[in-house]
C-alpha cells in the first residue's frame, strides 16, 4: 500500500529524538523535519518529541487524534528505540521484550514505527552526502568514487551491540555497489576507530560520512578531532560560526573530505514516511 492509498488526514505523526540538557542544536535537527513533513498536509498535525527536552515522549498518547504514528529518528534499533520510547509510550514495561507496536492507549491508537536509521533507503542518503561534499569542495580536483575510501562514521559501543549493525548493513549495501575503491566503518568508541583510518585504507582520498542524525558535539567537535584537528582549533572554529573541518584536508598523505550530519538530506522526509506506510501495510 503506498502512502497515498491510505487517509491520514485525521492522523498525528510524531518523531522522536534523543534531545539535550547541555546542546540545543541536538533537536534542532528532528524539529525541522517535523515541520517539513508538516507542510506536506498529510497529518492532521506533526510535531516533534523527546527524551530530554520538551515536549518529552510520555506526553504522545495524549495527542488529541484517533491515531497516532511514532517514528524515531535515530540511526539504530538499540537500548533507545527499543526500551526507552516504548516504554514512555506505555506500549510495554521495563524489561518487557515482546510488546505490540500498535496498541490503544487513552482511548487512541499508538502506532510505533521502526527507526529509520535501519532503513535501506538510508544507503541513498549516505551516497549524497559523500558525493555531495566532493562537488562542492573539488579542489585541487574532484576525485572520481573509484579513487575515493569512503568510511561510514558512528559512535559505537560496547553497551549494545546493536549499535554498530546499522552502520555495517549500509557499509555492506555502498560495498555491494562496488562504486568506490574501498567501504568501511568507523567508530568513536570501539574498533574499527575513526583515528585509524588513514592506516586502515591504501586509498589516497576518503570521504567520510557522519552517520548522526544531528550536528551535535559528537560531529562537529569530537570526529575532527578523531581524524587529526587540533581540540584548540576546533573549538575556535566552532565559537566562530565556521566549519569545523575544511574540506579536503591533507593528513597522513591522504586528501581527507568530511561531510556534515545526515539529518538536513530531504530524502529523509520520504524515509519516514516509508516507515509510516509500512506499519499500514503489516496492520501491526
Amino acid at each position: 500500500m503506498a502512502l497515498a492509498d491510505e487517509d491520514f488526514s485525521t492522523a498525528a505523526l510524531v518523531l522522536i529524538g534523543h534531545g539535550s540538557t547541555v546542546n540545543q542544536q541536538s533537536s534542532q535537527t528532528v524539529r525541522r523535519l517535523a515541520e517539513e513533513l508538516a507542510t506536506r498536509n498529510l497529518f492532521a498535525q506533526v510535531s516533534a518529541a523527546f527524551d530530554l527536552e520538551e515536549p518529552k515522549i510520555e506526553d504522545v498518547p495524549r495527542i488529541d487524534a484517533p491515531r497516532i504514528f511514532v517514528v524515531p529518528i535515530t540511526i539504530s534499533a538499540g537500548r533507545f528505540t527499543e526500551e526507552t520510547i516504548p516504554q514512555r509510550l506505555g506500549i510495554t514495561v521495563a524489561d518487557q521484550s515482546d510488546y505490540d507496536r500498535v496498541q490503544e492507549i487513552n482511548g487512541r491508537q499508538v502506532i510505533y514505527c521502526h527507526p529509520i536509521g535501519a532503513h535501506p533507503g538510508m544507503i541513498h542518503v549516505l551516497l549524497e552526502r559523500a558525493r555531495s561534499i566532493v562537488t562542492q569542495h573539488p579542489f585541487p580536483h574532484a576525485p572520481e568514487p573509484t579513487e575515493m575510501a569512503l568510511f561510514i562514521a558512528g559512535h559505537g559501543t560496547r553497551k549494545n551491540k546493536n549499535s554498530r549493525k546499522s552502520i555495517e548493513a549500509q557499509v555492506d549495501l555502498i560495498r555491494a555497489r562496488s562504486e568506490y575503491a574501498d567501504v568501511q566503518p568507523a567508530f568513536m568508541e570501539e574498533a574499527p576507530f575513526i583515528a585509524d583510518c588513514y592506516t586502515a585504507t591504501e586509498a589516497r582520498h576518503m570521504v567520510v560520512v557522519p552517520f548522526f542524525i544531528s550536528g551535535g558535539l559528537h560531529t562537529l567537535e569530537d570526529i575532527p578531532i578523531l581524524l587529526g584537528e587540533s581540540e584548540a582549533a576546533v573549538k575556535e572554529r566552532l565559537a566562530a560560526g565556521q566549519t569545523t573541518w575544511s574540506n579536503p584536508t591533507q593528513r597522513n598523505g591522504k586528501l581527507v573530505w568530511y561531510t556534515p550530519a545526515i539529518g538536513n538530506e530531504p530524502s529523509l522526509q520520504a524515509i519516514v514516511l516509508e516507515r509510516v506506510s509500512e506499519m499500514t501495510e503489516v496492520g501491526q
